[in-house]
């Protein structure tokens, strides 16, 4: 109920935006974007085409616009960061966490990026340089470098004491991290801790030595999967030495999981998880251009197949009626396996200890359901050869049908669970290309299958 509050009301300002601006009316807008967060600002640019986003952006006061940034999809906020000066993106992004900023300079070319960081304070700067040494998709490139560490040896008071003299903590901060005198980390303590406990307390005597740690350089992935299985709010970041460098936060996990979860839909269609919904035209027509040409190739593939039967296919011309069947339901059963094991590659499920299992558990499934729907469609087909008066055997039909529709799930299947496992081996994304090499084999397999069955029993 919520969400679709939220939804609705989302529209109700989208609408009120673009009649205001309709009318030339700016001042409703400029009071509507007040009254807006930065993430809701964010959310309606990326839900206006590109000429009433640029007003929008126009209409922003320059305060919001770091924070506004970080928000949106990274295509889009590319369009306005090439809209900026050096000095303008340098005094927008003054104000971001270390780990904001990183995510938007990693994604300039390496000279726009150099000249926003001479303009930033030296201890900024300093900060940000370290943490883009780290690769974008590593614990080191999403973790922020803005971390409360305290000492073993002091007592509660000290650490209230000095909690009060910085005046605020970094966001989502539920642990305070103790490390020694070379930054080698301790343990942790709750803030919940911190508050309770007598002041006279040492540090020591409440200190969680068992914390959850991530190395640097763990990819992103695999951090998220351990915030989600063990339900953290915050985990520190260390070095091959166990030296705390930063933190990772919720916040940032909760965005590499809806990135990861983007890329898994956008793949399957050859789309970029980050494509602008309401992008130039020429733009979005030059990227799904490239994959509707790759699947031309394998469509013209699957047709020199049914080339080479077209002396059976004029001779029993019901099987131009059969033709889509086989290679669509072997498609579909393998999609349902391809699926189901990048989905078990993504959370960690599958590896060199289980994949023989589970190839021998896809197998049977694909056995069972080929044989129990082989027989279903052998027996539609005997009905309707029998009820159209072909003039062909009926059985020699029905068991071609079948056959093929078989030996296809299997194919499929078996196809649909090796192919995900192959290709992250040659460093191929199986969420990308998985798709598209899996309906080139069900559709070749299946029309050669059905095809050449034919062949044998009416040529």
């Amino acid at each position: 109920m919520a969400e679709t509050q939220a939804t609705q009301t989302r529209q109700e300002q989208l609408q009120l935006l673009n009649n205001a601006l309709d009318s030339g009316h700016l001042i409703p807008v400029r009071n509507l974007l007040e009254e807006l967060r930065s993430a809701d600002i964010a959310h309606l640019l990326e839900s206006t085409p590109p000429r009433v986003r640029n007003v929008i952006w126009q209409l922003l006061d320059k305060e919001r616009e770091g924070d506004v940034l970080q928000h949106l999809n990274d295509e889009i906020r590319q369009t306005f960061i090439e809209q900026m000066q050096p000095q303008e993106l340098a005094n927008a992004l003054a104000d971001l966490d270390t780990d904001d900023v990183v995510d938007i300079l990693g994604d300039l070319s390496q000279n726009i990026s150099n000249q926003v960081l001479r303009l930033l304070d030296e201890q900024n700067r300093a900060q940000i340089e370290h943490a883009l040494s780290y690769p974008e998709d590593s614990a080191g490139g999403l973790m922020n470098i803005d971390t409360i560490m305290i000492r073993p040896r002091v007592s509660v008071e000290v650490v209230l004491r000095y909690l009060r003299i910085r005046g605020n903590m970094p966001p989502n901060t539920d642990h305070l991290y103790v490390v020694d005198s070379r930054d080698v980390l301790v343990g942790s303590v709750p803030i919940s801790a911190i508050l309770t406990c007598d002041p006279d307390t040492p540090i020591t005597q409440i200190v969680d030595r068992e914390t959850f740690t991530i190395p640097v350089d763990m990819p992103e992935t695999e951090v998220a999967q351990i915030f989600e299985r063990h339900d953290l709010v915050s985990a520190p970041v260390l070095d091959e030495n166990g030296r705390l460098l930063g933190r990772i936060t919720i916040d940032d996990v909760v965005d590499v999981i809806r990135e990861e979860a983007d890329h898994s839909l956008m793949s399957m269609a050859g789309l970029d998880e980050l494509e602008d919904t309401f992008g130039k035209i020429a733009a979005t027509a030059k990227k799904r251009a490239i994959w509707l040409g790759i699947n031309l190739l394998t469509v013209i593939l699957a047709a020199l197949v049914i080339g080479l039967f077209e002396k059976t296919i004029a001779q029993v011309t019901l099987l131009a009626v059969l033709l889509p069947i086989v290679p669509s339901m072997g498609g579909i059963a393998g999609t349902q396996t391809l699926t189901l094991v990048i989905r078990g590659m993504s959370l960690g499920h599958i590896g060199e200890g289980n994949k023989g299992y589970l190839l021998k558990k896809e197998l049977a499934v694909s056995i069972i359901n080929g044989i129990l729907w082989a027989l279903v469609i052998a027996a539609l087909v005997y009905g309707y050869s029998y009820y159209k008066e072909s003039g062909i055997n009926h059985l020699h039909l029905a068991i071609t049908i079948g056959g093929a529709m078989l030996f296809n799930l299997v194919t499929g299947v078996v196809s649909g669970a090796v192919l995900p496992l192959f290709l992250k081996k040659i460093n191929i994304d199986p969420a990308i290309a998985g798709g598209v090499v899996l309906t080139t084999v069900t559709d070749v397999a299946g029309f050669f299958a059905l095809l050449g069955l034919a062949t044998l029993f009416f040529a």
